[in-house]
């Protein structure tokens, strides 16, 4: 793969959506139109006659894909699942964890406005490892 020389790292996405050839009947279909960053994928998928979509977001340090999720209006019906890496340490879903972050507003407020709801593990492990480990 070649990249232009003046393309900065920065400017690449952080997000992928993988999909199994074996879900191929299900009619997956990127949709780069309805939100434009970088680190958010927006997938959807036929289901018995019905489009559901699949959200994939990388948040980085400054929130910034979160920012612009809650600032853009999207009309996105039908979400099954909103998922990715927000990079929010909160005591809210890390009861290790004694802090509680702002961004985790931000981020409960726009699942909250697609009626989503957090799913925690059935079997909880750490949810951020140290660098040094």
């Amino acid at each position: 793969m070649f990249a232009n020389k003046s393309s900065n790292i920065h400017d690449c996405s952080r997000v992928i959506t993988y999909i199994n050839i074996r879900l191929s009947p299900l009619c997956f279909s990127l949709h780069k139109n309805i939100l434009f960053h970088k680190n958010i994928s927006i997938v959807s998928l036929h289901i018995n006659n019905n489009i559901s979509f699949l959200i994939n977001i990388y948040s980085d340090s400054s929130q910034s894909a979160l920012k612009y999720f809650k600032n853009t209006r999207a009309d996105i019906p039908n979400i099954l699942v909103m998922a990715g890496d927000f990079n929010i340490r909160d005591s809210f879903w890390d009861p290790m964890y004694p802090h509680y972050s702002s961004h985790s507003d931000l981020l409960l407020e726009i699942t909250d406005s697609f009626l989503l709801r957090l799913l925690y593990p059935t079997n909880p492990v750490p949810t951020r490892y140290l660098d040094n480990n």
